[in-house]
């Protein structure tokens, strides 16, 4: 009777919560093609601070951390951590540009006030 190896681990792609466009994945594609080295994925969180309480976040990763949820987006991992994911359900990630500015943009449902910059949230 042969051994059988057990399968290397392998993180879990779910079903996303949240959404990021097109345009959104092309500029993040766009940008992690000018780091060294290339990342493995991009970190959308929600962290503390503002003048509204919270605020997103959005870095470069090189691996998922052990308590993220890993989401794929046309082959784009975003790494979620828990705590985050609650916050950001339902949430949509886009890029706009216009005359004005350029940036990411985060509309997301669960935002009861924001702050008069818009750059912070409270839920």
């Amino acid at each position: 009777m042969a051994a059988t190896t057990p399968a290397p681990a392998q993180e879990t792609v779910k079903k996303a919560p949240l959404t990021l466009t097109p345009q959104a994945i092309a500029k993040v594609r766009e940008i992690m093609a000018t780091q060294d080295p290339i990342p493995a994925g991009l970190r959308i969180g929600v962290v503390g601070g503002g003048c509204s309480g919270f605020q997103y976040s959005m870095a470069f990763e090189t691996q998922s951390g052990a308590m993220d949820k890993v989401f794929s987006f046309d082959d784009l991992k975003v790494f979620v951590d828990a705590t985050s994911l609650m916050y950001l359900d339902g949430c949509t990630v886009d890029y706009v540009e216009t005359l004005e500015a350029a940036g990411f943009k985060f509309d997301n449902p669960n935002v009861k006030n924001t702050c008069g910059c818009g750059s912070s949230f409270s839920a």
